[in-house]
């Protein structure tokens, strides 16, 4: 690494730090102060906040990130442009792009960071928050209802085949109380089956106590019921407890009255709801594309930060660093802006999931990119 590049990112790395730990510190107290009383409630000591925290922080930084890169890059360049640094450099025969460089880096290790936070990290991290949010809470005797989803049902519908209603279904064990499954053979006959308790081992659902029935082609024909079984176990329902948890909670998301638009579902769950749905509603698969799209685009931020920042700081000339903080703010809103805008018509099926997704960064990328061209 050449000396100008150490130089340059430690005097961009010192005010990310700065700007990312001021972040941290202000969301969690922002957040600490409106939740106090509930935790209080829950008897969560000192050292189970600062657990409890300390597990949110990969849901926050996809947010915080990118505005520390932002707001350290204007700071770190109208510095230099304000002593002339900037210009001794260029009459040294180095290019923007050049300069540029360690940021760009900088920003591509950011992209790669925020994407392996939002898919691997963030929601194991947010399940163990939980945890320590409800761990000095009094159990009440008997199974816990807040795995316990009631009157569940879903359709397969890779393999033609419906479940429900579940009397009860447990989202942590994947165990099902009075399930009810209802599929298709391969001669045009229906199958059903009724059992107190199914569960899944070693990749194999297994009925209890099942009562089966049997339908022929035959029109208004009445189902047959076959001899009772204590054990059966079907290998061919290749339904996972992934796919079944993925299903609800999109299930949840896209009934929601007032949904958010933004990238908000990870990608395996999109995986493993289409796994189930190859063809989905087309109002439900412009949801989802745009949704899986948004997975992608989100962590680019970073990237299209930088191109934004450079440029605009570069020529600013001899400006307060000050004018950073307002630059940062507006830049931000009006990004912000054309994400929900764009994610909106995604979402409604108005224009291509992709570019939907993916229209802040290519609005932001391409004025980067231009204003890169312009500065002298």
């Amino acid at each position: 690494m050449r000396l100008l590049d150490r130089y340059l990112l430690r005097e961009f790395l010192v005010p990310l730090a700065y700007c990312i730990s001021g972040f941290l510190i202000f969301w969690i107290a922002f957040d600490l102060f409106s939740e106090l009383h509930a935790m209080q409630d829950k008897h969560l000591l000192a050292g189970d906040i600062a657990e409890y925290y300390l597990f949110r922080i990969p849901e926050f930084l996809p947010v915080a990130l990118p505005v520390a890169l932002l707001l350290a890059l204007l700071y770190a360049i109208t510095n230099h442009a304000r002593h002339n640094e900037l210009t001794a450099m260029r009459t040294a025969g180095l290019s923007l792009w050049r300069l540029c460089a360690p940021y760009l880096a900088v920003g591509l290790l950011a992209c790669m960071a925020l994407f392996v936070l939002n898919e691997f990290c963030a929601p194991k991290t947010a399940e163990a928050a939980e945890q320590v949010l409800l761990r000095r809470v009094p159990r009440r005797p008997g199974p816990d209802e807040r795995h316990q989803i009631r009157n569940l049902a879903f359709k397969n519908s890779r393999e033609d085949r419906f479940w429900g209603p579940i009397g009860v279904y447990n989202l942590a064990t994947g165990e099902m109380i009075q399930p009810h499954v209802e599929w298709r053979l391969a001669d045009g006959s229906w199958r059903s089956i009724f059992a107190d308790r199914a569960v899944r081992t070693n990749g194999v659902w297994t009925f209890y106590r099942v009562h089966e029935f049997k339908a022929t082609t035959a029109t208004n024909s009445l189902p047959v019921p076959l001899p009772e079984m204590s054990v059966l176990a079907a290998p061919e329902f290749s339904e996972t407890l992934e796919e079944i948890r993925s299903e609800i909670n999109i299930r949840d998301r896209y009934g929601r009255p007032t949904r958010t638009h933004r990238a908000d579902v990870p990608i395996n769950e999109i995986l493993n709801y289409r796994r189930l749905h190859p063809d989905p509603e087309p109002a439900v698969n412009a949801w989802l594309s745009t949704k899986l799209e948004g997975r992608f685009a989100g962590p680019f931020t970073c990237l299209v930060v930088v191109m934004i920042a450079v440029p605009f700081a570069a020529a600013s000339g001899r400006r307060n660093v000050f004018v950073g903080v307002a630059a940062s703010i507006s830049i931000f809103f009006v990004y912000f802006i054309i994400q929900q805008f764009g994610f909106a018509l995604g979402e409604a099926g108005r224009v291509p999931a992709w570019l939907g997704a993916w229209l802040p960064n290519l609005t932001f990328g391409i004025a980067g990119v231009a204003m890169m061209f312009k500065v002298r």
